[in-house]
Formats: C-alpha cells, structure tokens, sequence
C-alpha cells in the first residue's frame, strides 16, 4: 500500500516511532526535532566499539568499526594527554579523503574539541587564514597539506600531527608522526558534551574575499542525521511494496571530499552511525568508482551532478555491473533535466535524486526521487521536510504567495548557530531562528521547491561555491588590471565555471595564461577563470555602480 508524502510523514514521525517528532525550545527559537536523536556525536561514534563488521574500505585497505574505534579512542587520548586539548579548543583537518580524516573527526568531537574543516585544495594564505581565524590548538595533516601550512602553524605556535609520513624521514619542526603518537589500547578519556556544544566549523567562500567558518552544535548535526534518515524511511513508506529494490545491504561510496559538508554528514556520518559499509576514493576517477561500484556492491552514489555526467559518459560504463545501486544523485548543484531522465534510463533498479542544503544547514534540506524526480526535474524536492520549515519572501522579508519568486528561507534545527567571530554575517543570515539561503526561488501549488537564481553574487562550480568577490580582488593585485567583473557561465558537466572580464590599464598587455598563473598563487585552482575576456572599453554599471554582469556574459561569452 503506498501514502501520499504528507501520510507517510505522519507515519514515521508519530509517537513512539523511531523518528517521533516533538517541539523544542533553544535559545528562544522553537523548532520541531526527533525526540530519540543522540544527545551528541560521541554517542554516535560509541556503539561502533562493538561491530566487527567492515566500516571503511580504502585502497587495499579494509577497517573493521571496532579497529576504527580502537584508533578514534588512542586519538582522543592523545589529543588531552599529549596535546591538551580540552573541551571548546579547535582542532584542524588537513588532508585528502583517508581513514586517518574520519578517525580524526571522531576522536576531536568525542572529547568536547571542535572539528574545524581545511578544505584541502586551499593555497598557504588560505591555509594561513585559516589558522588563525579560527585560533587552532592543532592542525592534523598529511604531507602535502603540512608543506603549506608549516610556516602559519609555526608562527601562530599551533603543532602539526602528521599522518602517513615516511618513518625514516626527519620531522620538520613542530610536527610529530601519527605512528609515534598514537597508542593503541588507551581508552576514550571521560567527558561530558551537551546538544549545544560546538562540534564543527566548515568553512565557506566569503563574500568579501575571506571564508567565514560555520559552526554546528552536536545537536544541529544529530538531528541533521535523523532528518537524512527519515527521508528514506519516508521514500520506502509512499513507494509500499510496487518499486523494485537491489535488496542489497547498504553501501555508500565517498566520491566527494570529506572537508565539504556533504561528504562529512550525509555520507560520512550517517554510514557511521547506520553501521553502512564506506567504499572511499582519494580521488575522483570515475572508471575507477565504476569498478569500486561492481566489487562491493554499492547501493548509494552521492556526489555533484558532475560526477554522474562522468560516470555515463565513461566509455566502458556497460562493461561494469551497476545493479546494486538503489540511488545516484546528490547536491552541490542543479541537475539538468536531461541528467535525471539519462539516470533514469541507464540502471537497472537506481533512481535519480537530488538534494537542497546547505553548509549553514548541515547539508539537510528539501530532496527529490524517483518518480517524483522523474516527473519535477527541474525541482530539489518537496517543501515542508519532516522538520524543516520555508518561506519565500521579498527583499522586504514579506512572504509571497505561491508560484511567486523571492529569496528562500529555511527554518529547522539543523542550522548552524552562526560564522565563527562574526557576528555581524552572523546577523544578516540568521534573523529570527530563520536562515537566508541567499538563492532565489519559488514553491508550486503541489509544495515543489524550485531553485532559480541566486542573490549572492556566486558562482557554483560542480558543487563549490566560488564567491566573485574573492577572485575579483585576486585579479586587482595583477598591475596590468583597471577593473575585473567575475561571474558563471554555463557549463554541461561542472553546471558552471569561472568567467571573467577585464579592463586592462592603458598601455598594457596581458594574456590569459598570465593572468590565470597570477590568480592560481593567491586562490585555490577551483577558483581561478577558465573563461577570459579583455576590454580596453569600460565595464558597463548600474546607477548604484555594480557591474552589469548579465550583460557582460552575454557580450562576451554567450
């Protein structure tokens, strides 16, 4: 028997169900939460202790939840005894996508410390930034990530545990080795966390050319991983018995890194706290997720539109067995149209879906499948979620009726509780117990959320988000420069990449090439312009002074 959405809800969430819902009180703000959520990330990660079972498969690597644990619980041991770290202190996360990254995570929040995100791909000033914003007691990196942040730690006094480092190779200077550090059989120091505690910062593309760090309780990101759950429980209830499943035990593999608030909560955490087996990659390629997919028997692929595109397009795509998968899809960026209808078509039982967070919302947010997808391409999902609330509303915070365009807002206990020491960002995004997603958009009469535009000056690069204003003031330090104007322009596989247009001063000459070499030493690769236009003509402005970027997209790349 299937249920329409709003029955199978209520299904789930009634009282004594495992996703009961029940309203709750913080801080003057009122939201609906589940009851039974865990009280924090370290009841989480506990029952791991027990399960043999294997958790994590990284290269020829297999780990147990158990060893996993046993691991989690030398770290935290290490972190008070050896480092000092204690309740509140920051702790960083440098590095690529390793068991190390996950372990790390577990051991900081299990002991009250918060886990604080380094986006791996950023440059030694971004890393430098960082450091010190957020006032690191210590960075845990690999290599490649402690030769670029050596010099900030060191000058700030911040020490570095390095993983995976060569044990015949002399340390640099305040850096000491994982394997001389960590010591097996210590148990997880005794320490009391509460729902409103920090837990994470994750930082995010500023604005004003700095990234602003979100911090989440453990409350926010407990219930964010409830909210993800129940959607599947919802999924299963309105589909009854009639859809057709793999029927396999459920496997997620890591395609996106964990320093993003995708991989870390929906894929991450709740393979953790579901006991689901995590097939990770340390980089993207997508034959090798093909073959991946096949040998474990991957059920879940959440990744950026992207990342489906290669997989289809992958020229041996049909020599691979992809028949376990139940679901491929994801965030990061809105999926063609012709996207889902390819998904839908090329596997054997998986379907499309797609999902609408946030950083700020722990990645939880509205999300699409199946039919409903297949029928609404063009939507994230259907509004209101099991426990979050939203609002359409105009530049004077007035909600508008439906059908009617204006900038979302979303209201649910999975919001950060702000930017880590800025008060002010903190305040114009927040109001109320509500956050401004900053995207535009509109809710149809069936309650389909819609996505549109956006009113942040942004571009979304296969899930990243590259603030213009930051590439813009890379731009102005090039002497040959007089004015720079960054925007998106549409790209079939990334959904958009970086464009530019430049006013060169008089007399001067520069090439594309210079120009991306200039940007590429001040910003990670990601953000630096793969589109470039030079004007010696003024860039055309509005009365209020800001740059006509439509119409210079339209000019010069379109």
């Amino acid at each position: 028997m299937t249920m329409t959405y709003d029955e199978a809800i209520a299904a789930i969430s009634g009282a004594g169900q495992p996703f009961e819902v029940i309203e709750e009180t913080v801080d003057g703000v009122t939201n609906r939460v589940f009851k039974n959520a865990p009280k924090s990330l370290r009841d989480v990660f506990a029952p791991a202790r027990l399960d043999d079972n294997v958790f994590l498969v990284y290269e020829d690597e297999e780990w147990s939840y158990k060893k996993v644990m046993e691991s989690v619980d030398a770290l935290a041991y290490a972190l008070v005894h050896h480092f000092g770290i204690k309740k509140g202190d920051r702790v960083g996360v440098a590095m690529r996508n390793l068991p190390e990254w996950i372990i790390s995570f577990a051991a900081i929040t299990s002991v009250g410390a918060i886990s604080v995100s380094f986006n791996a791909w950023w440059t030694e000033d971004e890393m430098e930034y960082a450091v010190n914003d957020a006032g690191l007691s210590l960075l845990i990196a690999d290599t490649e990530r402690i030769a670029r942040a050596h010099t900030s730690c060191n000058e700030a006094n911040v020490p570095i545990l390095g993983v995976r480092l060569d044990d015949l190779q002399p340390l640099d200077p305040g850096v000491e080795n994982w394997n001389e550090v960590i010591v097996h059989g210590m148990a997880m120091p005794d320490v009391e966390i509460e729902p409103t505690d920090d837990a994470t910062i994750l930082y995010t593309s500023g604005t004003t050319g700095f990234p602003k760090g979100a911090v989440s309780s453990h409350r926010a990101v407990t219930q964010a991983l409830m909210a993800f759950s129940s959607g599947a429980y919802v999924n299963a209830a309105r589909r009854g018995a009639e859809e057709q499943t793999s029927g396999l035990p459920a496997c997620f593999i890591l395609i996106v890194p964990l320093f993003h608030v995708t991989g870390c909560i929906p894929v991450m955490m709740s393979s953790f706290m579901w006991h689901f087996k995590l097939v990770m990659m340390y980089r993207w390629e997508p034959e090798r997720a093909l073959q991946l997919i096949e040998r474990h028997k991957v059920t879940n692929f959440v990744g950026v539109p992207t990342q489906s595109w290669d997989m289809l397009e992958n020229p041996n795509f049909s020599k691979y067995d992809t028949s376990s998968l139940a679901s491929i899809g994801g965030g990061g960026a809105p999926a063609p149209p012709k996207l889902v209808a390819r998904v839908e078509s090329s596997f054997k039982t998986g379907r499309p879906s797609i999902g609408y967070g946030m950083t700020e919302t722990n990645a939880y947010g509205p999300g699409n499948f199946g039919d409903d997808y297949v029928s609404h391409p063009s939507s994230t999902g259907r509004t209101p979620t099991i426990i979050m609330d939203f609002d359409i509303r105009n530049d004077e915070l007035q909600s508008m009726p439906v059908g009617e365009r204006g900038q979302i807002w979303m209201k649910s206990p999975t919001l950060i509780r702000g930017y880590w020491q800025k008060p002010e960002a903190t305040a114009e995004t927040i109001v109320d117990g509500w956050l401004c997603s900053g995207d535009i958009g509109r809710v149809d009469e069936e309650g389909f959320l819609y996505i549109e535009d956006r009113a942040k000056d942004m571009v979304l690069r296969a899930g990243e988000n590259v603030y213009s204003a930051e590439v813009e003031a890379a731009i102005y330090e090039h002497p040959s420069v007089h004015e720079a104007a960054v925007f998106g322009v549409p790209h079939e596989r990334l959904g958009e990449e970086v464009a530019c247009v430049v006013m060169l001063r008089a007399g001067t000459v520069l090439t594309d090439d210079e120009l991306r070499n200039h940007v590429s030493t001040r910003l990670a690769g990601f953000k630096v312009p793969t589109r470039i236009a030079f004007t010696n003509e003024p860039l055309p402005r509005n009365p209020a002074g800001k740059f006509l970027k439509r119409e210079l997209r339209t000019k010069y790349f379109v």
